[in-house]
């Protein structure tokens, strides 16, 4: 799974009160560089979902803690969110959550010939992530070959 960067772990501190303090879950935060911009992702949610509101509340109250600390040395642009559908699983409580789901798996290095792999989640023990794929094999990860754990979108 991706590590945090340190300007990642500089905003936690400022984010999480925010998003509890409105009864949400953070989903996720990324900083990154795309192109000649730096993005700070946030991504939300709530049972129900999220809606414009929730986006803007966060929005608004972390840009002025942010621009009264000023933790982040160059420009950026915020960005807060919902997951969408197809949801990252990254904290223990994730995988306990969404236990039973479809999820989609994708590794760095390929496994049996394979770097992407669905099937229904089963759990996270000792660092190992377990899904059932469709024909009832159970395939274990190392999560530490990990890129990433996403609900699947099946139609």
């Amino acid at each position: 799974m991706a590590k945090v960067s340190n300007t990642e772990k500089k905003i936690m501190p400022f984010l999480e009160p925010i998003v509890a303090e409105r009864n949400l879950e953070l989903v996720d935060l990324e900083f990154v560089k795309e192109g000649a911009n730096w993005y700070l992702r946030v991504y939300i949610d709530k049972e129900g979902g999220v809606d414009i509101e929730d986006c803007e509340g966060i929005s608004r109250a972390l840009e002025a803690k942010l621009d009264t600390e000023d933790p982040i040395e160059q420009a950026y642009i915020l960005e807060v969110s919902s997951p969408g559908i197809d949801r990252p699983l990254k904290k223990e409580a994730d995988f306990e959550k969404f236990r039973g789901e479809i999820i989609d798996i994708k590794l760095y290095k390929a496994m049996d010939g394979q770097k992407q792999f669905q099937g229904k989640l089963l759990g996270l023990e000792n660092g190992v992530i377990s899904i059932e794929d469709e024909k009832n094999k159970v395939i274990a990860f190392e999560h530490k070959d990990v890129a990433s754990v996403r609900l699947a979108v099946v139609f």
